[in-house]
């Protein structure tokens, strides 16, 4: 289970450095093979190549008229590994596509990532909060 939020910056080359907290899990579940993909809200996915193949088979299964979906995740999708070091490349299709520049954000999210530009990220979650975005969803969690 990935949570939480890392400040991160892409090397000149595209690479990413994957928080050391993180990176023992990746190795142990998914021997540091990664996939990398497009997320329709402007970010990108980063799953283990195991939760990958379970997500991949679900978005195969969707109906013709999800196509755009299919293309979306599929199309996009970008096998990479973990090197010694514990970076990732972020190919400049994918960088361009997220509109991603050298300040990123990582978000944990459950079984997989979420790789923002930084500045992107905070103008769409101040957007959401001021729409009410955090009050809805409030109403169905109990604390």
């Amino acid at each position: 289970m990935f949570q939480g939020a890392s400040s991160l910056s892409l090397d000149a080359k595209g690479r990413l450095s994957v928080p050391t907290r993180h990176r023992d899990v990746l190795s142990a579940t998914a021997a540091g093979q990664l996939t990398i993909t497009r997320h329709p809200h402007g970010c990108l996915m980063i799953f283990p190549r195991p939760a990958w193949e379970q997500f991949r088979e679900r978005i195969a299964a969707m109906p013709l008229k999800d196509q755009w979906l299919k293309r979306l995740f599929l199309g996009n999708a970008m096998d990479v590994e973990m090197d010694g070091t514990g970076r990732i490349l972020v190919s400049p299709e994918l960088r361009a596509a997220a509109s991603i520049g050298r300040d990123t954000l990582l978000l944990g999210m459950g079984s997989h990532f979420e790789l923002w530009d930084k500045a992107t990220h905070d103008a769409k979650e101040a957007e959401a909060l001021a729409a009410g975005m955090a009050e809805g969803a409030f109403q169905d969690l109990a604390f």
